[in-house]
């Protein structure tokens, strides 16, 4: 689309299925899709919200690298997780993979995910600014 910038990315049969980009880059910004701990449509690491949580943000971070941006230009994330349970270790990967970019963050608890084997999806928000 013109005037729209750079949309990337299509890994796993979601985005063909319902028709977007993993992430979308705008001038100096950038914005993921939601990204799960699925690959090639099988959620990786069943029951362990941690270990899904690192594979989301290397998804995450895989994407945004598709438009020239790196961990460094994340601004703001959002994290959803269906156990509230959850949330410490989940923020604690949080804390490895961000603690030093210190980005903005969000993480709610919500009643589910697409595949009820997701624990643990992110969103990333990028500024080349």
């Amino acid at each position: 689309m013109p005037g729209i910038g750079e949309r990337r990315g299509t890994s796993g049969p979601w985005p063909d299925w319902y028709g977007y980009a993993e992430v979308v880059r705008v001038g100096p910004l950038a914005v993921t899709a939601g990204c799960t701990a699925a690959v090639d449509g099988v959620v990786q690491a069943p029951g362990d919200a941690a270990a899904q949580a690192r594979i989301a943000f290397r998804a995450g971070l895989a994407a945004l690298a598709q438009v020239g941006l790196g961990p460094e230009h994340v601004i703001a994330t959002r994290v959803y997780v269906v156990d509230r349970a959850d949330a410490p270790p989940v923020g604690g990967v949080h804390g490895e993979v961000f603690g030093d970019v210190r980005p903005a963050a969000t993480m709610v608890v919500v009643a589910g995910l697409v595949d009820p084997a997701m624990l643990v999806e992110v969103e990333l928000t990028a500024w080349a600014g």
